[in-house]
């Protein structure tokens, strides 16, 4: 749950910017949060999952 919910302040802080930048309109950032809502309730969810938690594991292995 840690790793989700930091994933999810990240990329709202990122958005956030995006926006405040100029670079993403209010319109397609609609349609990008609407769009991720609805992904997270299909079939692909659990794919999508395994997969960021495999990149986060494999970042945490990495010794700096």
């Amino acid at each position: 749950m840690a790793i989700s919910l930091s994933v999810v302040l990240l990329l709202a802080v990122v958005l956030v910017v995006l926006i405040r930048g100029g670079s993403l309109k209010a319109g397609p950032a609609v349609v990008a949060i609407l769009f991720g809502f609805f992904l997270a309730s299909t079939g692909m969810a659990d794919d999508i999952q395994r997969f960021l938690n495999s990149i986060a594991s494999t970042l945490n292995s990495i010794n700096f």
